[in-house]
């Protein structure tokens, strides 16, 4: 199968499902499934070339959960000014602390 120029690996599924119960997901669990589709590492490819790839899968791992907690963190800061600007103060407050 083809995507534009990149070829798609026939192991790596086209949708995949996840879910949670009584939560959403953390930044963590999000970048691990951004890096997952972002990289693919073949079990065929040399060990060395392997383990170096799976280093910097883990380091975008890394990288990307904390830029999400920094969004998280700005998005809650515009809802608690749109709210507090809205003249919704306790409201805003209840957002500020979670």
């Amino acid at each position: 199968m083809s995507f534009g120029s990149m070829d798609i690996p026939r192991d790596i599924p086209l949708v995949q499902v996840h879910t949670t119960s009584g939560r959403g997901f953390t930044p963590e669990e999000v970048a691990k499934r951004c890096a997952d589709r972002l990289m693919y590492v073949a079990d065929s490819a040399p060990l060395e070339i392997r383990e170096q790839a799976m280093a910097f899968k883990d380091h975008i791992e890394k990288v990307v959960a904390i830029y999400m907690r920094e969004a998280i963190a700005s998005d809650r800061t515009s809802v608690y000014n749109s709210l507090k600007d809205a003249g919704h103060p306790d409201l805003a407050e209840l957002i500020r602390r979670i």
